[in-house]
């Protein structure tokens, strides 16, 4: 890509005569994928652009299965970005996602803020409440 507009004249040449390409791997960075493999991680952090129409679009629905499946075989946590509605959690619970932060169940807070809902949401017992 030193030289995109020549690229482009490359593919609509390649167009023309009938040729139909596609990219692989668009959006996710050079070897994104096996940096999973290679890093000792332990969480995955679903992007809230996968998140938004999960409940509406079943290409969304299906992208954020597979990174929820590829995670189980890694043995990672997941975690969904910017859940702002019940039917986006509905859906990333009947996807197996363990974990989701967003607006539906606290706006962004100050430490201050935070401090005082741990205090009012934890129990007796340690757990956090839901």
């Amino acid at each position: 890509m030193q030289n995109p507009k020549q690229v482009v004249q490359l593919i609509q040449g390649l167009q023309e005569q009938g040729i139909r390409l596609s990219i692989d791997d668009f959006g996710t960075g050079y070897s994104s994928l096996g940096y999973l493999r290679q890093l000792p991680i332990d969480t995955l952090k679903i992007d809230r652009s996968f998140i938004a129409d999960i409940h509406r679009s079943p290409q969304q629905y299906g992208i954020v299965e597979a990174i929820i499946r590829l995670a189980a075989h890694l043995d990672l946590v997941v975690i969904a970005e910017g859940v702002e509605h019940e039917a986006q959690r509905q859906a990333l619970n009947q996807l197996g996602c363990q974990f989701g932060q967003g607006n539906l169940f606290t706006p962004p807070l100050s430490t201050s803020q935070f401090s005082q809902y741990l205090r009012t949401r934890v129990s007796g017992d340690g757990e956090v409440g839901r």
